[in-house]
């Protein structure tokens, strides 16, 4: 598994706006989309092109185009808040869904919802907000694996140590794509210093 963390600025400036206790559910919103655009381009610089040919004004010439289908996967319900990044920026994408949600007792994670398209010839990326102690991430991905998909890389705003190590533990063969990689889990199972409930604040619940 390899964690690829952005040293972009723009990264970090969207991420502290999102880690401001201050910042308003519709900014938080706004801000989510505009980072997840950052982190998707990260997570998509090396996907395979074929060649097609095409006319310019001037002349024939050679384009190129993504030659592998792209299946945008958001863990419900924080995950939703990078789909219309992956949607505006990937072209011809597919969209399946997991919901999981976490005991908040036992931080494992339940099943609730799944759906995908056909995804034995895609390349998923799994937008994962918050990779906490790595139960839910790692328990997508083999639901996923058990559905066909053979190349899976997960996008997350803010990774913890735990988590990563339980996803390389679990999936070795998964790339995490993140804006911030914090140390530390407090005893609810929180990121810290984090940026609180990634699902309450983008929707402005408690």
């Amino acid at each position: 598994m390899s964690l690829i963390v952005s040293s972009h600025p723009l990264a970090c400036h969207y991420l502290s706006i999102l880690r401001n206790k201050d910042t308003d559910p519709t900014s938080f919103r706004t801000t989510t989309n505009k980072l997840s655009q950052i982190l998707i381009v990260e997570a998509t610089k090396e996907l395979p092109l074929k060649p097609y040919p095409l006319s310019t004004p001037l002349e024939n010439t050679q384009g190129k185009c993504l030659s592998e289908q792209i299946i945008a996967v958001p863990i419900l319900r924080a995950g939703l808040g990078m789909l219309d990044a992956a949607k505006e920026i990937i072209p011809n994408i597919q969209v399946g869904f997991i919901g999981v949600q976490r005991d908040e007792s036992t931080a494992k994670p339940e099943s609730y919802y799944s759906k995908f398209p056909d995804l034995s010839n895609g390349h998923v990326l799994i937008l994962e907000p918050m990779l906490a102690t790595g139960g839910s991430l790692s328990w997508a991905c083999e639901k996923l694996k058990h559905s066909g998909a053979k190349k899976i890389t997960a996008i997350c705003v803010l990774v913890a140590s735990p988590g990563v190590e339980r996803v390389n533990r679990d999936h070795s063969d998964i790339s995490i794509i993140a804006a911030a990689c914090d140390e530390q889990l407090d005893d609810r199972h929180f990121i810290v210093p984090g940026l609180g409930d990634m699902g309450d604040r983008l929707f402005g619940t408690d």
